[in-house]
C-alpha cells in the first residue's frame, strides 16, 4: 500500500517537472517576443502602436500558457 501512494506521488511530481519545463519554454517565448519587438520599433519608430497591440497580445497568450501550466502543476502536487 505504501508503495502505491510512492509511486503515485512520483508520477505527481514527474508530470510537475514537465510542467516546469513548459512554463520555461513560454519564458523563454516571452523574451525573444521583448527582443523582437525592440528591434522592430528600433529600426522603425514608426510603427510603435501597431507593433505594441500586437506585441501585448501575443504577451497576454504567452503568460496565459505559463499560468495555465503552473495551475496544472500546483493541482497535481497538492491532489
Amino acid at each position: 500500500m505504501e508503495n502505491e501512494v510512492m509511486q503515485d506521488k512520483s508520477l505527481a511530481f514527474f508530470a510537475v517537472s514537465i510542467c516546469a519545463l513548459a512554463m520555461t519554454v513560454a519564458v523563454w517565448g516571452l523574451a525573444k517576443l521583448w527582443v523582437t519587438l525592440i528591434e522592430t520599433v528600433g529600426r522603425n519608430p514608426q510603427v510603435k502602436n501597431d507593433v505594441q497591440t500586437f506585441g501585448f497580445i501575443g504577451m497576454g497568450s504567452i503568460e496565459a500558457v505559463a499560468l495555465y501550466m503552473f495551475v496544472v502543476a500546483v493541482l497535481m502536487i497538492f491532489f
